[in-house]
């Protein structure tokens, strides 16, 4: 009798997610369920700022998938995707091809340069556990070596090029490392320098200005130097150089972290599917909408709602999008209804740091300080009950605001 092999490309929250729920509700008999992946592990993405500043250990974050995943039930196979074959089902790793009956792709996200080839060579980006642990080695290195070497500034100069959502974490954790790493490497905390940079007019421009002024001000007070209007134009290993107001500006600096945006893998369009922006659309059964065997989740997937506006690809979203897939597949077994998505969004939550942040609820009242903190926190530990139960939230939960 032939079973159902299901493949699942992809660790990111909405992967593994889809795992899990399959391997509750599926029977060994009816399908081979696979999980692809090129690490052995899965990290919660929105804890590596905090591992890129050091104010959180990477440990904290990196969940081995054989602690999730029931490797009885899902056959876990570490290599890389190399292309989708949507008309023969096959997905081509580094390794081997492997055939599907039905395939979730959930491959996640890169980095977005915006045209630019040198911010690849040069800057550094937080876009998973290794380039978080790069940027932390990275920051600890120039501290280190400053008093090894004369009046070069360069080292202690750190610049952040967007403030979005992305570029605020990690500027806010930041400004907390910098008095430890000061104290530690004996260095006036005055010869430090934290620059954001951001193009537009204000940072975090998806919050209302009341918000976005909160956070500005909040990194301010800890020393950090917002440029609004400047815009990146060259980023070299010792100096990034920015335009703002007509005139061109030159930082002298040793690390220079992108954060101006992500954009989904581009497998999706390397494969030949039909994308807008990187994603491709689905039907609201989170189904491909040329290929009934595929379903997408998380940053890969393009899904409006009833107002035409595009779900954002936050870890919550991914989570209820890998419910509806799981059921969906779980459903086609049985021959009952499908299941649509529909979610109503959570609000927004952006950290300044440790005990810091700004929130915006579903009901359209507003957070600041510790509240909103608390609240960016809980969101985390919900994740990790959702994903291992109560034993993985006692491992990798944060709790600090609870004492």
């Amino acid at each position: 009798m032939h079973k159902t092999k299901i493949v699942i490309l992809g660790a990111c929250p909405g992967g593994m997610m889809t795992a899990v729920r399959l391997q509750k509700s599926l029977n060994l008999k009816e399908a081979e369920i696979i999980l692809i992946n090129k690490e052995d592990y899965h990290y919660q993405t929105t804890c590596l700022h905090e591992n890129a500043a050091g104010t959180l250990h990477h440990d904290r974050t990196r969940i081995p998938i054989r602690n999730i995943i029931d490797l009885d039930k899902v056959h876990l196979i570490i290599d890389k995707v190399v292309t989708i074959k949507p008309e023969q089902k096959q997905v081509k790793l580094e390794k081997q091809t492997i055939e599907y009956d039905i395939l979730v792709i959930g491959l996640g996200f890169e980095t977005e340069s915006i045209g630019f080839p040198e911010i690849t060579e040069n800057a550094f980006s937080i876009k998973d556990i290794n380039s978080a642990r790069l940027i932390k080695d990275h920051i600890e290195y120039n501290f280190a070596n400053y008093h090894n070497e004369e009046n070069n500034e360069a080292r202690l100069n750190f610049v952040i090029a967007g403030g979005g959502s992305t570029g605020i974490e990690f500027a806010g954790e930041l400004a907390d490392r910098v008095p430890e790493l000061c104290r530690e490497y004996d260095i006036e905390k005055l010869f430090v320098r934290v620059i954001l940079l951001e193009s537009s007019n204000t940072v975090l421009s998806e919050f209302e200005p009341e918000l976005a002024e909160y956070a500005a001000k909040s990194l301010e007070a800890r020393g950090v130097e917002i440029v609004t209007g400047a815009e990146v134009k060259e980023c070299q290993p010792e100096y990034v150089i920015y335009e703002k107001n007509g005139e061109e500006v030159k930082l002298p600096t040793m690390t220079t972290i992108w954060a101006g945006g992500i954009r989904p893998n581009p497998i999706l369009e390397t494969s030949g599917f039909r994308t807008t922006d990187g994603k491709m659309e689905v039907t609201d059964h989170m189904r491909s909408k040329e290929y009934k065997e595929i379903f997408v989740v998380g940053e890969s997937a393009l899904l409006k709602n009833e107002s035409g506006q595009a779900y954002s690809p936050s870890v919550d979203t991914a989570m209820k999008q890998a419910a509806v897939i799981a059921h969906n597949i779980k459903a086609g077994f049985n021959n009952t209804r499908l299941k649509q998505f529909r979610t109503k969004t959570k609000g927004k939550v952006v950290s300044l740091g440790n005990e810091d942040g700004i929130a915006v609820m579903i009901n359209g009242s507003t957070f600041y300080g510790w509240k909103a903190a608390f609240m960016k926190q809980l969101r985390d530990n919900k994740y990790f009950f959702h994903l291992g139960g109560i034993s993985l939230l006692m491992q990798k939960g944060k709790f600090h605001l609870f004492y």
